[in-house]
């Protein structure tokens, strides 16, 4: 019985054969999925550094408010952008199993590009306002909620299980030159024009979703559609609840960023903190800020796609995690623009390399049917550690000024980390990227496969 559950788990998955590609990038369905992603996160961070900055501003120069305040509204930002996500974050996993995934993202992409549209329409008619940049900043959330799951879940079925961590690094590098373009480009741009980076943002969401519906169909696992969505939703969180190891993985990166997290101050920094010749660095300082930790973590990644870490990843793992505390509470004590933007390309280093091994061990320790629904909890975590985390920087800015709030959030993600060591014996023990699984000496079934068991008493 427990074979033949372990075929079907894990039918979907692509294996190995003698005409197997030496790499991801000859596949090239994988080379639609690169282009999506990295058009995709091209878009998105552009996006909201520019609408983080648009709405500190406003809250400055249209309501008077003081910068604790005003940094304030920026945590404010960051909780209508996460509540989306927390109350369908269930339903975005269960989608992503029951039907074509690259279906589920493109149409999520479109989404999103109805918000960029809307943001771009707004500033050129100067319509904007606190509460319809926190609806956009919504919106934007719920587009999102629906992308990440369905794009994460994607790799496994069009690469082979061999080249997988190759795969990750290499959509880590996607999603770091991303994050580098994005935002110096958003930042350049609206100094040019307020609108241009949004409408910039139109374009890139429309080249890649048209890149995923050239992907060949992905229909979902056998049987998933079949299955009542409330169930699926359980037994997607009853499983990542059962798995100590993944569920280590997911929450170790939502406690750590949660307090690390410094980006969402990063406005502060650039208009009352960092100067440049008497002058605040502004929105151009802002840009390259946002993309100093992807430029260390793009370094990084370009290294980890050619010399993947293979050994004592559960180690590194943690290490990176306490590297991105330490370079963040560092960051917080800068005054010097260009050592800030060292700090933070360290940082990002630190980061990527807690997010490749961790990315690594959630893929490969998860059956494909139930993939959809632990890439949406991982999203969740991910979400929450980035969006609530930017609500905590702001209220902890608000009582202790950004710098304090700043050095807290690293020496948290450090405490965090060393916790999670002690509560998570399985992350340090693990050696390689091999299956981890608790119960099982091989690929566990799905929990309704579990459920079913024991309904059948067998």
């Amino acid at each position: 019985m427990l074979g033949k559950r372990k075929s079907r788990c894990h039918s979907s998955r692509v294996t190995s054969s003698p005409e197997t590609p030496r790499s991801p990038i000859a596949i090239p369905d994988y080379r639609r999925f690169w282009l999506a992603r990295l058009c995709s996160v091209i878009a998105t961070s552009g996006m909201v550094v520019v609408l983080g900055y648009q709405l500190y501003d406003v809250a400055r120069a249209q309501y008077g408010m003081s910068i604790g305040h005003a940094a304030f509204q920026l945590g404010i930002l960051g909780l209508v952008q996460f509540l989306p996500v927390f109350l369908l974050t269930p339903v975005a996993g269960v989608l992503a199993d029951r039907f074509d995934r690259r279906n589920v993202a493109a149409l999520a992409s479109l989404i999103d590009l109805l918000v960029a549209g809307s943001l771009a329409l707004t500033t050129q008619l100067d319509l904007l306002s606190l509460p319809l940049l926190f609806t956009l900043g919504a919106l934007h959330g719920t587009a999102r909620v629906f992308i990440a799951p369905a794009m994460a879940s994607i790799a496994p079925n069009i690469v082979p299980a061999d080249l997988m961590p190759k795969a990750i690094a290499i959509n880590a590098l996607a999603m770091q030159i991303g994050s580098v373009t994005g935002p110096a480009l958003g930042g350049i741009l609206f100094s040019l024009a307020p609108t241009a980076p949004y409408w910039t943002s139109v374009a890139l969401l429309l080249i890649g979703a048209f890149s995923l519906f050239r992907i060949r169909p992905l229909p979902p696992p056998p049987g998933n559609r079949d299955r009542h969505p409330l169930r699926q939703i359980l037994e997607g969180l009853t499983y990542v609840w059962n798995e100590r190891f993944l569920l280590g993985c997911v929450t170790l990166d939502l406690f750590a960023v949660l307090l690390g997290g410094a980006t969402a101050l990063l406005p502060v920094f650039a208009r009352d903190i960092l100067f440049v010749d008497g002058h605040p660095v502004g929105a151009d300082g802002l840009g390259l800020m946002r993309a100093a930790p992807a430029f260390g973590a793009a370094a990084v990644a370009i290294l980890l796609s050619k010399y993947p870490i293979r050994h004592n990843v559960g180690v590194k793992m943690l290490w990176g995690v306490v590297a991105y505390g330490l370079a963040t509470a560092a960051f917080g004590l800068s005054r010097n623009f260009h050592l800030s933007l060292a700090l933070l390309a360290c940082l990002g280093m630190g980061d990527m390399i807690s997010v490749f091994i961790r990315n690594t061990l959630v893929q490969l320790n998860t059956p494909d049917e139930v993939r959809g629904r632990v890439s949406a909890i991982s999203g969740l975590a991910i979400s929450a550690s980035n969006e609530l985390g930017e609500m905590q920087s702001g209220i902890a800015a608000a009582l202790l000024g950004a710098t304090g709030a700043v050095v807290f959030g690293g020496a948290g993600a450090i405490a965090i980390t060393a916790l999670w060591a002690v509560l998570f014996p399985e992350l340090k023990n693990a050696r390689t990227f091999a299956p981890q699984y608790r119960r099982y000496d091989s690929p566990p079934p799905t929990a309704h496969a579990e459920a079913d068991h024991v309904k059948e008493g067998t």
